[in-house]
């Protein structure tokens, strides 16, 4: 009997450990958001560059990319307090578990990047850290916690790409139209055409030099390296719609730590 009651008192313990833990890790956003910027470390104009950025490339890729930023850490490591946020919240999708946060605890000035099982071979741990050492510290050193997240976010998109795509969507719920679609590479044509014609003449070949990069294709989906990349994230603005909510991804401990 004795036994027993050591069990149970042992079962009750451990469910208390486990609940406590789960209190001290911050509720899942409602509404639903990939910047939680809850130590406030960033300003509204650049919670929502990121928050747009992040949102356009979930919507191409089905990727999801969330930023969280914390006040303190309390008693826990980064590395399981990360780990323990993307399994409650589920960031990724279910199935690919292609999810990656990236924490930030302000009191201990400590950030971690964490990936999804799904995206353990496309960033690895030594990317990681490097993203964190070469990147984002030497810009929070500065203060200045918008450049850092931005460019660690577009390294992390650069790093992703190609891996997964979102589903197309069904156009007869509610979706962008094909037709507007087409009407807007129409227009588009339109545009160069009349360039081409205007840049003739005085100005040789001035027109088709708008279109071409200096490697010699055509047009670019976006330069990493100075912040600017295909999903935004450059200026403050943008469009697009809301994100509707994370996807039920797991996580397996990948990812790397470091502080400032």
């Amino acid at each position: 009997m004795k036994k027993y009651f050591l069990l149970i008192c042992f079962s009750f313990l451990t469910f208390l450990a486990f609940a406590q833990e789960a209190s001290d890790i911050p509720p899942r956003p409602n509404p639903p958001r990939l910047v939680n910027d809850l130590a406030d470390m960033l300003r509204p104009e650049e919670e929502q560059a990121l928050e747009q950025k992040l949102v356009n490339y979930n919507d191409t890729t089905s990727t999801q990319i969330a930023i969280v930023t914390i006040t303190s850490l309390g008693p826990y490591e980064i590395a399981s307090y990360a780990y323990r946020i993307g399994e409650t919240w589920g960031i990724g999708g279910k199935g690919k578990n292609n999810g990656i946060l990236i924490l930030v605890s302000k009191n201990e000035r400590k950030v971690n990047i964490s990936t999804g099982y799904g995206l353990e071979h496309v960033v690895p741990d030594a990317y990681a850290k490097r993203i964190i050492e070469q990147i984002i510290k030497p810009a929070f050193r500065q203060n200045d916690f918008y450049g850092g997240l931005n460019s660690a976010t577009d390294q992390l998109i650069l790093l992703a790409s190609g891996e997964y795509q979102a589903e197309p969507k069904n156009y007869q719920d509610g979706g962008d139209s094909p037709l507007l679609f087409w009407l807007i590479i129409g227009l588009l044509a339109l545009f160069i055409i009349s360039r081409i014609f205007r840049g003739g003449g005085g100005r040789r070949g001035g027109g088709m030099r708008t279109l071409m990069n200096p490697y010699g294709g055509f047009g670019t989906f976006g330069d990493f390296s100075g912040g600017r990349g295909p999903f935004g994230g450059g200026g403050f603005g943008g469009g697009g719609g809301g994100f509707g909510g994370f996807g039920g991804g797991s996580f397996g401990g990948g990812g790397a730590s470091g502080d400032w």
